[in-house]
């Protein structure tokens, strides 16, 4: 499965990008060896900007353009690059940034994440803007998580959670509920700010998912009813918390919100 995913993703991203030495769009970050680090990028600062993903100074996340020339956005708040899969580094130690894109039509080329750290070949990792974008100095903050991809369950999907919440008063429960049988089970517990769960095996089955803080049992972030999710056996999800928790829309953009991403297709 490693392999496929590298060598897709590489494909991919040799027939959507050239370097700027041709056309003036920036460079995308590509690696043909089998051993590279993985990374999945996550733009969950509160209210930030669309961002472009960048290792040092080549990019690793991009939006296609038909024009030749870089796209005017980039990856939204509450979205992920890549969707599926993972981009990939050689391993080493880089300082990953977020930069609006240089066409933006407000504050293009500001570097609005800054995280410096070492990627190892052969591991897995999610990087995750977050906290709220200040509005003065043009910022948010922003960590990293290993994604310590388990063997595939031939009955079951793994399943963890991570919190990037950053004005929850405590920290979060996660509990999946079979929309068949009605049983709830706890994915993880009391995990706070930046914090990370350990994969947990899940049924195959198509689930509502809620956030309680930790030992309660008043949901305070749901996804029910229409936005229920499937777990399916042999796949890998994250489940990460995201949004301002004092927003009572349901449909503003920045409300509490649980995403569901499969780390492994």
């Amino acid at each position: 499965m490693k392999k496929i995913n590298i060598f897709t993703t590489a494909l991919l991203l040799s027939a959507l990008f050239s370097s700027c030495k041709k056309d003036g769009v920036h460079e995308i970050a590509t690696t043909t060896t089998d051993n590279a680090a993985q990374i999945k990028l996550y733009n969950f600062g509160i209210n930030s900007p669309s961002l472009n993903f960048y290792a040092n100074d080549a990019k690793v996340s991009a939006i296609s353009s038909v024009t030749g020339v870089e796209a005017t956005t980039g990856v939204a708040y509450g979205s992920i690059f890549p969707a599926s899969n993972y981009s990939f580094l050689t391993g080493g130690t880089y300082t990953l940034k977020g930069i609006t894109p240089t066409l933006a039509a407000t504050d293009p080329n500001v570097t609005v994440a800054t995280l410096q750290t070492t990627l190892v070949n052969g591991k897995f990792y999610s990087l995750y803007t977050s906290g709220f974008f200040n509005t003065a100095t043009k910022t948010t903050d922003a960590f990293i998580v290993e994604d310590k991809i388990p063997e595939a369950n031939a009955t079951s999907a793994n399943v963890r959670f991570v919190n990037t919440v950053p004005n929850a008063t405590q920290g979060f429960d996660l509990i999946v509920k079979n929309t068949t049988t009605l049983t709830e089970t706890v994915i993880a517990r009391n995990i706070a700010y930046k914090g990370v769960s350990d994969f947990a095996l899940v049924p195959n089955g198509v689930y509502e998912i809620y956030a309680r803080y930790a030992n309660g049992t008043t949901n305070v972030i749901s996804r029910n009813g229409t936005s229920v999710v499937s777990f399916i056996y042999g796949r890998t999800y994250t489940v990460s918390s995201r949004g301002d928790i004092t927003v009572t829309s349901t449909t503003a953009v920045n409300r509490p919100f649980l995403d569901n991403t499969s780390n492994r297709p």
